[in-house]
């Protein structure tokens, strides 16, 4: 540049307005003539930017990559890797897993020389050699300030996807809380009963067996006007622990209401279900709680319970509210054949 810009440029940068928005906001010039690059960066300085400098392409990559800048201010001609090149390997890594948004400024001793293809390849702007300070200034500042409101945008749509994650995280505990019981953590009677229409319908289509289990505590009121009831509370959460570990993972087991418990076993035969139903049954049986009195005396209490199953397809089952009764009924021929037995229902 001609000295009488040297000495006109600091003139200008007088007469420029301080940007103190924009004190701190990091600058990578690049150019292969130190003398250029220190004539930027003295124009520059007063608006308190960071500065940061390359004399090539291979270091201005190595430099975004450290220094992450919010400007390029470049060269178009350089050894080895130009400006252009620079500026193409930029904008094609400016996503948030790459090098995000960083405005480039090009900068040629030429006309015309690269301008359209550096345009064309995501420069933000261009400017030729020699150039005034105050015009240089004031890119600068506008491109950091497009810079700061890309930034902004970034971080409003970061807060905005975490919102929505938390949202839709609530959203899923309020949607859990509402299928829940919330004194055994199994699902409650109304999702059941959602279940069930869903998985009879599968059951219909496929023609594949759905079997429905009815489980009730035997003497479950004895042990509440006994024991008392925050001990009951122990004894459905036991209950609910070993069906539910008893049980297939894909086994639907929700609390019916009361001491009742019910299950949804998709495609269990008769004959699986009766077997699944003795497994709970066996296994409630050997549990072993122990009920402390207020004078500090223990006591072992043993459990039963009794289950009634129905499956279908079945001629006589022909919907859900026909295959509920029939476990229902099964529930109580158990309970009425002595307890601590399963029940099947015969099509």
């Amino acid at each position: 540049m001609a000295e009488v810009d040297r000495k006109r440029m600091p003139e200008g940068v007088r007469r420029s307005s301080p940007s103190n928005d924009l004190a701190g906001r990091t600058v990578l010039i690049v150019d292969d003539d130190p003398a250029q690059i220190r004539h930027v960066r003295e124009g520059l300085a007063p608006h308190g930017y960071v500065f940061k400098e390359a004399l090539d392409g291979t270091q201005a990559l190595s430099a975004i990559r450290a220094a992450r800048p919010d400007l390029i201010v470049m060269d178009v001609e350089m050894p080895g890797l130009g400006g252009v090149e620079v500026c193409r390997i930029v904008k094609a890594n400016a996503g948030e897993g790459g090098f995000g948004f960083i405005p480039v400024i090009l900068m040629t001793a030429r006309q015309a020389a690269g301008k359209v293809e550096g345009l064309e390849l995501g420069a933000d702007d261009y400017l030729v050699k020699p150039f005034d300070m105050l015009e240089l200034g004031a890119r600068v500042k506008s491109m950091l300030r497009l810079k700061a409101l890309q930034d902004a945008l970034l971080e409003k749509n970061r807060e905005l996807e975490w919102a929505n994650r938390e949202l839709d995280r609530r959203r899923q505990e309020l949607l859990a809380l509402s299928r829940t019981d919330a004194l055994t953590g199994l699902y409650n009677r109304r999702y059941f009963e959602e279940r069930l229409g869903e998985e009879f319908m599968r059951s219909r289509r496929y023609r594949s067996p759905l079997s429905l289990v009815m489980l009730d505590i035997d003497h479950f009121k004895r042990i509440n006007d006994t024991f008392g009831h925050p001990f009951g509370d122990e004894v459905l959460r036991a209950v609910a622990h070993t069906a539910r570990a008893t049980l297939r993972e894909v086994d639907l087991l929700a609390r019916y209401g009361g001491e009742e418990f019910i299950a949804l076993l998709p495609e269990a035969a008769p004959q699986d279900a009766l077997r699944a139903c003795e497994r709970v049954r066996e296994a409630i049986e050997r549990l072993e709680l122990t009920w402390t009195g207020p004078d500090g005396m223990s006591q072992e209490v043993k459990l039963t319970a009794s289950l009634g199953v129905a499956t279908v397809p079945a001629d006589d089952l022909p919907g859900t509210e026909a295959l509920l009764r029939a476990a229902d009924a099964s529930l109580y021929s158990a309970k009425g054949t002595g307890r601590n037995r399963v029940h099947q229902h015969a099509a």
